[in-house]
């Protein structure tokens, strides 16, 4: 999806030294004659100013809610590029800002849960998949495009085509299905006449396997292996807004607004 962490790690920094600043200003006027904010040194009224709003701006954004953009299409037709989403970061428990360290268990991630993750290769990039494979899972992908779990094959509906754009922005028709997952999740996945990768993966203990919705067009679990717990950031909410900018982009779509995660 995006790159994260030096975001988060400028806004740690930020709040510290804010917050130090209006600290160590206030110790050393301790005991002596009150003056007017306009006789703070600047240096000091801008740490007054911005510490509040930087200690809000971290605590909602590491212990509530995220906002986070796509910019691909792996996990089409259920999230669009363009759509901005908010993601629950306390869906998984609460984590201290910069080094995750989970502090409090709050739930357990479920199977087809829209799930951010930090890209286990590259961890200061966010990746959103569905959760396909829990710890300890069997999971199977075949040639005719079909996941079995634990040896049990998923049940597909064929409903309408789905409309995708080439790279010259002409339309295409492929195949949608709605997937019925073990735990009675239902969602719908795109499917393309190329190949696929085909494989069967084990689910170690304290790992996920994830999959894009998009099969045939999405880098996941299938390539690169299981998401450790540790590297779960939050669960994927709803569309807040949608704009696509890109060439091509459809631009900015009001009806997408409000549109849930499923």
């Amino acid at each position: 999806m995006e790159r994260g962490f030096n975001i988060e790690l400028m806004l740690v920094v930020l709040t510290v030294v804010t917050g130090l600043i209006v600290l160590f200003y206030t110790l050393s006027r301790w005991g002596k004659p009150k003056q007017a904010r306009s006789d703070d040194p600047f240096l000091v009224d801008f740490s007054k100013s911005f510490f509040p709003i930087l200690l809000i701006v971290i605590v909602v954004r590491s212990f509530i809610a995220e906002p986070f953009r796509i910019p691909s299409g792996s996990m089409i037709p259920t999230l669009e590029v363009g759509d901005f989403i908010l993601v629950k970061k306390y869906a998984y428990g609460v984590r201290l800002p910069v080094i995750h360290q989970k502090i409090l268990e709050v739930d357990k991630p479920e199977r087809g849960d829209v799930v951010v993750f930090r890209y286990p290769p590259q961890p200061e990039i966010n990746y959103i998949k569905r959760l396909i494979g829990l710890p300890g899972d069997t999971v199977e992908w075949s040639n005719d495009k079909k996941l079995t779990i634990n040896g049990v094959a998923l049940n597909y509906q064929s409903i309408e085509n789905y409309s995708v754009e080439d790279g010259l922005g002409s339309a295409r028709k492929v195949s949608q299905k709605t997937e019925t997952l073990p735990n009675g999740v239902k969602h719908n996945v795109i499917l393309y006449p190329q190949s696929t990768r085909a494989g069967k993966w084990k689910v170690p203990e304290g790992h996920y396997f994830m999959m894009g919705d998009n099969r045939d067009n999405s880098s996941d679990g299938r390539f690169w292996g299981f998401v450790p717990e540790a590297n779960l950031v939050g669960k994927a909410s709803f569309v807040w807004m949608h704009w696509n900018w890109l060439e091509n982009g459809d631009g900015f779509q009001a009806g997408r607004i409000g549109t849930a995660v499923n």
